[in-house]
């Protein structure tokens, strides 16, 4: 029996064979077809063996952007595998396959990879994502791996939910609510307080676990900032809008103070006591404590009550000195609560005897006391009159009394050569002066008016300076190696120096300052804004003194042997120009003629804005008025255009045209944070009542002109700056501004209740081109002995910026300390003809405008000369001039007018010259120099 089933089991499994060697034909067959539409067999014919065990199982994969994915597979044991996507096989020679043994079973190890396209995965539509799954083949039959997912990964770039600022109290909770944007995989939250990354394990106070929220359970101040969300997975990062957090913390009251003494000395009365908001004082915009800070009650005092003398006793018996004597008492009545006790003697004595008593002469004590006496009489007597001998001797040398606070005023020391001839006023005329040798004159030369004091009223004093020449040299001229230098000659008046320090200041002082302080006094309430000068073929310079306003006639824009009279105004009275809904007139209106004049090069034209420069805030148009008397739009500031160009500087914009006329800067604001600065100014003066004293503080345009405007109308109301001007920056989003007198001395002054704080509404404004605008208060002192005042004046936008001006003044002028303030040193030269009115000498800018207006191959043509000078937009303009190197030179000298800063300009020249310098060293290596080279030892 056992022969005979051996010998039957071996044609069954000869037959299991012969099964799986048809299967792998088939299987085999099918793969290698050009098309997948025959199905494999999901198994084969078993046989003896293993069934294959997955080593390693394809994973979910992402595809960034259009690099493919590898999808991978491992099984042991395995005589094939093959990858089966979307229930379809994977054809045969897309699979990259690796064959090894197993040195611990010695089973045949089978690893196979695969390649995922994003165009493979865009193109399959069906219900559920792009999958593949993994098929091995074993002796014994198949085995499935698991299915892997093939997802192309993205991350959108606007959030579904930004986070909102908030105001919170402090102790209160912060939720910050961040909806990432949509993305594969999702994406992953950070926050950011500015710009730095929020750990919550570091913080137990704050929360950033909760569906991407940010959650800081107790505000603390230091949790004030600008919070940002991240959201990040591997294809990209994106950012937030940032949110402002503000903790604020409420006023509280401190506790009161002890009642006051009664008032009043006899009867009726009040006490008081008082209490201030610091406990804790209001911060970040937080509210101010409600109630009283004063309590007064009712309280009677006693009337004093002052002493009265009793009528005199009778005299005494007559005493062996030949004396009596009587008395008497203050109790008619006895001083009571603190009245005066009596005034005179108690007792009083008279002789007795009517002179019959005779009584011993003076005693040798007596004697000797009046001999003393004596003695120091004629002591004092003989001091007197030798100390007037002496102070006459000493008047006979004519000593000068010199007042020493002259010597505390403000004093510059100078360097002078002395002239080439005699002196009057050496004290030996017949020396002879060192003329080889230069002598410095070293001394507190005062720059105030010396009206104030009687000093050195002769005008011979400063005779030796009378021919003083100044050389003032430009290191651009230096470092260029240019010869030519300008020499500006002064000569001294045979008045007292210096008697009106208009005359010597720009001459003397170094001319790269910018600025000077001028006194409110200097201020002219009679100008005109306006200025006349006749230009020729050279061109020059218009300036409206103390405004900002500015014109600048290039050389060659009038034509040769012509010569105009050119005028420059400011619009004092209400603009025609009314803005639409919440645009804002950003300066002063500003007329330049005559307007039938064409130049045949662009003028520069400098007009002051009171915009925060931001494109992402503001949108500014140049408008200019018709003939017709209507406003037709110029330009944009951002558009590119060849008609005109328009730059943006941070306080002014300069504008080059061809033709005159009547020009204004409009802002449009885009958002809320578009700033309008403003300039805060508080003035005060006595009222016709002695006892009251008026503050009146102006909020106007950050400009000039507008300051000027306000300097001039307190001038003639008698107003005092009383501290410097600050800047308030002012959005545009609808909350208004508030305007308040605190910390007022309680016992010195008082304000009338409920006028302490004024709110002025968004619109005025804004919206207003009137004139500036101004809140008054007044203020009453309890006695006329109170001069000095000292309070703080808040100035602050709801939910904006805040600017505190304290106040600390006297109310009389000749103890007032004068305030002063800045302005540009342009009100002594209001017009410039000729070379003097640029900054480049002529030569110089020939030279380059020869170099930059001819293009070159290395690059050193205007268009760089542009970058180096910071015009970085709109060059299409200076293309269709005749000479783009010299606009461009214009425009630096419209915006450097006030520190003519030309060492910045050839250190751009230099830069330029030494860029291309190693550039041709490199290419040209037989080139000995560059063929434009500004250097500050060689020249040009």
């Amino acid at each position: 029996m056992g022969v005979v089933a051996a010998r039957s089991s071996c044609p069954l499994r000869l037959k299991r064979r012969l099964l799986l060697l048809l299967g792998l034909c088939s299987w085999t067959a099918a793969l290698r077809g050009n098309d997948n539409s025959e199905a494999l067999p999901e198994s084969i014919p078993s046989a003896p063996g293993t069934l294959p065990h997955f080593m390693e199982e394809p994973d979910d994969a992402y595809i960034i952007k259009s690099n493919p994915i590898v999808l991978r597979c491992k099984a042991m044991p395995a005589m094939q595998i093959f990858f089966k996507c979307n229930g379809e096989w994977v054809h045969q020679n897309e699979h990259v396959s690796e064959e090894s043994m197993d040195e611990t079973t010695g089973l045949k190890v089978r690893e196979v990879f695969i390649n995922v396209t994003r165009q493979q995965v865009e193109d399959f539509h069906g219900p559920e994502d792009y999958w593949c799954q993994c098929v091995a083949w074993s002796h014994l039959g198949t085995s499935k791996s698991r299915k892997a997912s093939v997802r192309i990964a993205y991350l959108r770039k606007n959030f579904e939910q930004d986070p909102q600022g908030k105001e919170v109290p402090i102790e209160g909770m912060i939720v910050l609510h961040c909806r990432p944007p949509e993305g594969v995989p999702a994406a992953e939250v950070e926050w950011l307080k500015n710009e730095e990354p929020i750990d919550s394990n570091l913080d137990e106070n704050i929360d950033t676990r909760a569906d991407h929220n940010l959650i800081i359970r107790q505000a603390r101040l230091s949790d004030s900032g600008n919070y940002t969300c991240m959201a990040a997975n591997i294809v990209a990062k994106r950012r937030s809008m940032s949110a402002t957090v503000v903790v604020y913390v409420n006023g509280g009251w401190s506790s009161w103070t002890e009642w006051s003494n009664c008032n009043a000395r006899c009867g009726r009365g009040w006490q008081k006591r008082s209490r201030t908001c610091t406990n804790p004082a209001p911060l970040n915009g937080g509210a101010f404590c409600e109630g009283m800070s004063v309590q007064k009650i009712t309280c009677t005092s006693l009337c004093p009550v002052d002493g009265n003398w009793e009528v005199w006793s009778e005299w005494s018996v007559c005493s062996p000195e030949c004396e009596h004597l009587r008395v008497r008492e203050c109790i008619a009545p006895p001083p009571r609560n603190g009245g005066k006790y009596c005034e005179g003697l108690s007792q009083e004595s008279e002789n007795c005897t009517e002179g019959l008593c005779v009584q011993d002469i003076e005693t040798a004590s007596d004697i000797a006391l009046y001999s003393g006496l004596g003695a120091a009489v004629i002591a004092v007597a003989v001091l007197v009159v030798a100390v007037t001998l002496y102070r006459r001797s000493q008047s006979e040398y004519g000593v000068d009394v010199i007042d020493s606070s002259a010597l505390t005023g403000g004093f510059q020391t100078f360097n002078f050569k002395t002239v080439r001839q005699g002196n009057s006023l050496l004290l030996n005329s017949s020396m002879q002066p060192d003329l080889t040798v230069s002598r410095t004159y070293s001394g507190p030369i005062c720059l105030q008016d010396p009206m104030d004091k009687e000093l050195m009223t002769e005008s011979s004093l400063f005779n030796p300076l009378s021919d003083i020449k100044v050389k003032v040299q430009s290191s651009f001229m230096v470092s260029l190696g240019v010869t030519e230098r300008a020499e500006y000659h002064g000569k001294a008046h045979s008045g007292t120096f210096p008697h009106g320090n208009n005359r010597a200041f720009g001459t003397i002082q170094a001319r790269n300052k910018a600025t000077y302080i001028q006194n409110l006094s200097s201020i002219s309430t009679t100008s005109e804004l306006k200025t006349t000068a006749i230009f020729g073929h050279l061109g020059g310079r218009l300036v409206v003194p103390n405004t900002g306003v500015s014109l600048l006639i290039p050389h060659g824009a009038i034509p040769e042997e012509s010569s105009w009279e050119i005028y420059l105004a400011i619009t004092q009275k209400e603009s025609s120009l009314q803005p639409e809904g919440t645009d804002v007139l950003l300066g002063p209106e500003v007329t330049c003629g005559p307007s039938d004049l064409s130049v045949s090069t662009p003028f520069a034209l400098t007009i002051p804005h009171c915009a925060e420069v931001n494109s992402e805030h503001w949108n500014i148009h140049l408008k200019k008025r018709t003939q017709q008397g209507k406003w037709e739009e110029v330009m944009s500031v951002e558009e590119e255009t060849t008609s005109c160009y328009c730059l943006l500087d941070p306080y002014a914009c300069h504008i080059l045209l061809n033709s005159f006329g009547t020009y204004a800067l409009i802002g449009e604001p885009i958002s809320d944070c578009a700033v309008r600065q403003l300039k805060v100014a508080v003035f005060g003066c006595l009222s016709c009542n002695s006892l009251d004293y008026n503050l009146r503080v102006y909020c106007m345009d950050n400009t000039p002109c507008a300051f000027q405007e306000v300097v001039s109308d307190e001038k003639l109301q008698g107003g005092q700056l009383l501290e410097e001007p600050k800047l308030l920056h002012f959005k545009g989003n609808t909350f208004s501004l508030q305007i308040s007198v605190l910390d007022i001395p309680p016992f010195l002054w008082r304000i009338k209740p409920f006028t302490a704080c004024q709110e002025v509404p968004f619109s005025r404004v804004w919206c207003s081109s009137q004139k500036p605008l101004h809140c008054a208060f007044s203020l009453e002192r309890y006695t006329p002995a109170t001069t000095q005042l000292s309070c703080k004046i808040c100035v602050r936008q709801v939910k904006g910026h805040e600017q505190i001006l304290q106040i600390q003044t006297s109310i009389l002028e000749n103890e007032r300390e004068t305030i002063t303030f800045f302005a540009h040193d342009d009100s002594n030269f209001p017009a410039q003809m000729g070379p003097k009115a640029f900054k480049i000498p002529y030569s110089i800018r020939q030279r380059i405008c020869a170099t930059f207006d001819t293009p070159n191959a290395k690059g050193k043509d205007w268009q760089m000369l542009a970058q180096k000078t910071s015009i970085n937009r709109n060059l299409s303009y200076f293309a269709t001039q005749s000479s783009p190197s010299a606009v461009i030179l214009d425009l630096w000298e419209a915006r450097h007018q006030h520190d003519g800063d030309l060492d910045s300009l050839a250190c751009a020249l230099e830069e330029i010259g030494r860029t291309h310098s190693k550039i041709s060293d490199i290419t040209e290596t037989e080139i000995e120099e560059p063929d434009f080279n500004y250097s500050r030892q060689n020249g040009l």
